[in-house]
């Protein structure tokens, strides 16, 4: 039908538009706190872009249901407005009879929601934390910095190097505070080196002093060395061993269905059930009041849509705890939601309003003098 198809073009055009707005949104704010993360040596600062990809693809199913929730409610209230809906409705046809048409443009939606939610959410959080644990375990020479304290992996040792040359191997004024074995080392010196001998890397200090103090004890040594070498540690090459719920796929929260894996999985459903019924609450809540403008519909969008979310992740938490069932949840929520749309849906398209009871009807009617 011609109506239709010029609805779901429209549809079109506005939620390409409002995901674009929403997608620069997100990505700034991620760069942002991912920038701020890495300042804070979370991650590796050459990473930051890497990450920040990972974090917004991850967030796409819920810019996606949300884009899809705007568009369906502006276009709506935009045909409500230039009174297209009136002349829908005088053609015989209720509101009901434009769910059809936005199903028609939202499937593909839903789809891509559902496999997002699905599969690819866990690989972007796995890729995230893989990503971080690495810089976590990088050795003691990845983590020297220019102007800034470092502590070595195992957190022994304080590395401190004032300016690095070129090379990158070397550098001025170098300072190592080490704690093993009941000692304490402090060591600085002019210059330093990387070598490799053997098997193992060595910091080597040229023209430095050397202060080591036994534990419990008041002595203190100083002595003096033209050549000093201390053994680094090197890159820790094992696997992850810190799984987040997040990163697990889906099939895996299945076969273990323990508290905290479903309610993870409680949450990927989650996502493509409310894309779904958003909607049906965004043809149910569509329409135009010339008292409040357009704006209004956009705002009771942006509402809706974080009750929804933050009932969701409210429902998450009361799976992992275990004060709720995951069927009992998902039904409650989701199957209520769509209940309370469907009835909301059904009022509109019937027209059914409330009416005062007979009696008060006929006392009105005398009072007035009505016949």
């Amino acid at each position: 039908m011609l109506f239709h198809s010029s609805v779901r073009k429209e549809l079109a055009r506005s939620f390409g538009a409002t995901l674009v707005v929403l997608a620069t949104v997100v990505m700034t704010m991620t760069l942002i706190r991912t920038v701020g993360e890495a300042s804070r040596g979370t991650f590796n600062p050459t990473d930051v872009l890497i990450i920040m990809g990972y974090t917004v693809l991850s967030d796409m199913p819920t810019i996606l249901s949300m884009s899809l929730f705007i568009a369906i409610l502006s276009v709506l209230t935009r045909m409500y407005a230039d009174s297209e809906m009136v002349i829908w409705f005088g053609s015989g046809r209720g509101l009901s009879s434009l769910i059809k048409p936005l199903f028609r443009f939202a499937w593909p939606i839903l789809v891509v929601i559902f496999a997002l939610a699905l599969f690819i959410l866990p690989w972007a959080f796995g890729r995230i934390e893989d990503l971080r644990d690495k810089y976590e375990k990088r050795g003691d020479i990845a983590r020297i910095e220019p102007g800034q304290f470092q502590e070595s992996a195992n957190g022994d040792r304080v590395f401190f190097i004032e300016k690095d040359s070129q090379s990158k191997e070397s550098g001025s004024n170098v300072f190592i505070a080490t704690s093993e074995q009941g000692k304490e080392t402090v060591a600085s010196a002019q210059r330093g080196r990387i070598e490799i001998i053997g098997r193992d890397k060595f910091l080597v200090l040229e023209n430095g002093q050397r202060l080591e103090k036994t534990s419990g004890k008041p002595d203190l040594t100083i002595s003096m060395f033209q050549r000093y070498g201390a053994r680094v540690g090197a890159d820790d090459q094992s696997a992850r061993t810190y799984v987040p719920t997040s990163s697990l796929t889906t099939l895996q929260l299945v076969q273990e269905p323990n508290a905290r894996n479903l309610a993870e999985l409680s949450w990927r459903i989650g996502l493509g059930l409310a894309a779904l019924n958003f909607v049906v609450i965004g043809l149910a809540s569509a329409g135009v009041n010339p008292r409040v403008g357009r704006t209004a519909n956009i705002g009771f969008a942006f509402m809706a849509f974080v009750v929804y979310f933050n009932l969701l992740l409210l429902g998450k938490n009361w799976v992992e705890n275990r004060q709720v069932e995951f069927v009992h949840f998902l039904l409650a929520l989701h199957g209520g939601a769509l209940a309370a749309a469907l009835l909301w849906l059904g009022i509109r398209h019937n027209n059914w309003t409330l009416r005062k009871p007979q009696r008060n009807r006929q006392a009105v009617d005398d009072k007035v003098g009505t016949p």
